[in-house]
């Protein structure tokens, strides 16, 4: 048994004993049992759930609180810059692509010249979203549930994988999470807050030994995109690095599973060849809408910078990409020194695919959500040190107020 699994057996048994404790006496048949049987019984026991669980409580406040003051903000900051409906705020640029999906397949509506573009986004969301029409028919407000739902699981689940490396660092991790500068993308019809929902639940799994359930919960998230085949290799590392992985006894069995997360993603590029005659047709959209193509790193950089110089309304959003990547860049190399292989085999083909794959930073600050170990290392770091926490929250906080105005608002933030 690992530490963490210790560690997790200790605290169970501490909430049950505690539960014992605290459970009322039956003194109606004269004998103090412990059980209660009325009416009130089931609520009770949720109760006791509820207070031995004290660090998914706090993520799950700290969910609820930042969707009311996103919520506050985004009406704050409406006036004189949108008169659009909440929903149609929340729903912007690609949530509209997953809508069209959604509704008529990947030929897009009738009178959309540019429909071949649909087929760079993977089809897990927007099967989601038409079995959700069937019940819920306006797609801007399932897109809003989706994420709505998701962010959830996120703060539980990112909760959990911090409290696994450092007991008491759960709900710093959620805060600093939450509070960065782009989460205002866990609001919107995109697909990072789904992909979480799952991917960081199949880190946790793997952590735990779990090797099946992870590499189902992968598969489903390379279903929603291709930064699930980056999962995947996080988890294969993992799998050949931990104690509970390869090494150990008839750890070899375990191994298979870990193909399933490139299934969904051959299937699609099957679908893709089927339809199009290009197994890659998702990335020659990429290119041609997007101008997402192979590129040296430096001149990336310096498309970007210039960019940046020329381009006034977008001057801010340019260089929160350049800090972005300059983030990730860091992040690598601090997993590298600490030797922290499957963190670096997740991260690496991300800086690869953001900052080489694309003629200019693009999105780079939105898919830094997607990278865990570094909320993960703020939390941990802010439990023993406070102010590590305070100065992130400095910077962090109005970028993420400023970001969500922005969204919602209209403007292009990444």
């Amino acid at each position: 048994m690992t530490e963490i699994q210790q560690a997790g057996t200790a605290r169970e048994r501490s909430a049950d004993e505690a539960s014992e404790k605290m459970a009322p006496v039956d003194t109606s048949a004269g004998t103090a049992t412990g059980e209660q049987t009325g009416p009130h019984s089931g609520r009770r026991r949720w109760a006791m759930w509820w207070l031995s669980h004290s660090p998914d409580r706090t993520a799950l406040l700290i969910w609820f609180f930042w969707q009311v003051a996103s919520y506050i903000y985004l009406i704050l900051a409406a006036p004189g810059r949108t008169e659009d409906a909440i929903l149609d705020r929340f729903n912007r640029y690609d949530s509209y692509n997953f809508m069209d999906i959604a509704r008529y397949g990947y030929d897009g509506r009738p009178e959309d010249q540019d429909s071949p573009r649909l087929v760079a986004f993977f089809p897990g969301l927007p099967l989601l979203l038409r079995v959700l029409h069937l019940v819920i028919p306006d797609l801007r407000l399932a897109l809003v549930l989706i994420s709505l739902v998701a962010s959830a699981v996120v703060a539980v689940a990112l909760s959990r994988l911090s409290e696994s490396y450092r007991e008491g660092s759960g709900p710093w991790a959620v805060l600093a999470f939450f509070l960065s500068p782009f989460a205002v993308f866990l609001l919107a019809g995109y697909t990072e807050g789904l992909f979480l929902a799952l991917a960081i639940p199949a880190w946790l799994l793997a952590r735990r030994g779990r090797w099946e359930a992870a590499a189902v919960c992968a598969a489903f998230a390379s279903s929603i995109r291709i930064s699930g085949l980056f999962l995947a290799l996080g988890l294969v590392v993992q799998f050949l690095v931990s104690r509970d992985g390869l090494r150990a006894p008839k750890g070899w069995r375990n191994a298979p599973w870990l193909v399933l997360p490139g299934v969904p993603v051959l299937a699609y590029m099957i679908y893709l060849w089927n339809r199009t005659g290009d197994l890659m047709a998702w990335k020659a959209a990429e290119a041609q809408y997007w101008g997402r193509y192979p590129e040296l790193p430096w001149n990336v950089f310096i498309d970007t910078w210039h960019r940046s110089l020329n381009e006034p309304i977008l001057a801010t959003s340019y260089r929160e990409e350049i800090i972005a990547a300059l983030v990730l860049v860091l992040l690598i190399i601090a997993r590298l020194v600490r030797r922290n292989w499957a963190d670096v085999a997740y991260l690496a083909p991300q800086a690869v695919a953001l900052l080489a794959m694309s003629s200019f930073y693009m999105s780079v600050g939105r898919a830094s959500l997607l990278w865990w170990p570094l909320y993960i290392s703020v939390g941990v770091v802010g439990s023993r040190r406070p102010w590590v926490m305070m100065a992130y929250l400095a910077v962090a906080a109005p970028v993420w107020a400023i970001n969500v105005g922005n969204f919602t608002t209209g403007a292009w933030i990444g």
